[in-house]
């Protein structure tokens, strides 16, 4: 009888951490999906990039794509080891990674293919893309008197010849209920560079 019990006990204690583990993994793993368009939100999502590829990361791409059903799905190209010349275009949708391709890079002769990516760090990060998607969408508010303007996609633009100055911060966002697309352009340093609709 007493054996049976200590079974009984030990397979309900097993179920118990399955169950628990499962749902620190989903919880964990939708993180990115559910932070809001804000300087706070989207530095978790660099957290969660940074935990999922490493601190020294390189990316030549990176774009984080708003759906209303399904919340955040990121888009990047990737590599932790440039000169490879290897790279893996990878999608996060509902906390979940996927590897859609791999990328061979060609660079021109004498030139390191680093010169051509960047890193998430002080210089180029989402915390500062998340404060810009604030930014414009008070601008909106103002001046085009949208109640709640949500995003659409955001995108760190990193130019093709390898000139950090030169890097972007892309933002679209449109009314909550649909219509005009408003998109806005930033400097590297956050200095509104152009917005169109």
């Amino acid at each position: 009888m007493l054996y049976t019990e200590i079974k009984y006990m030990k397979r309900i204690t097993l179920q118990l951490l399955t169950i628990i583990s499962i749902f620190t993994l989903i919880s964990c793993g939708e993180n990115s999906a559910k932070q809001p368009a804000t300087e706070s939100g989207f530095f978790n999502i660099e957290k969660d990039i940074k935990k999922q590829f490493g601190d020294n990361a390189y990316f030549t791409n990176l774009s984080i794509i708003h759906d209303a059903s399904i919340g955040n799905i990121i888009s990047l190209t990737v590599t932790d080891n440039p000169e490879s010349l290897k790279m893996g275009e990878w999608n996060q949708a509902q906390g979940t990674w996927k590897q859609n391709a791999e990328v061979t890079l060609e660079v021109p002769e004498g030139t390191k293919a680093a010169d051509f990516m960047f890193q998430l760090n002080y210089q180029i990060n989402l915390s500062k893309l998340g404060a810009l998607i604030e930014q414009s969408k008070k601008q909106l508010q103002e001046e085009k008197n949208l109640d709640n303007p949500t995003l659409s996609i955001a995108s760190i633009i990193f130019p093709k010849n390898g000139d950090i100055s030169k890097t972007e911060y892309s933002i679209n966002l449109k009314p909550e209920n649909g219509g005009t697309t408003f998109r806005f352009y930033y400097t590297r340093n956050g200095e509104l560079r152009k917005m169109d609709y």
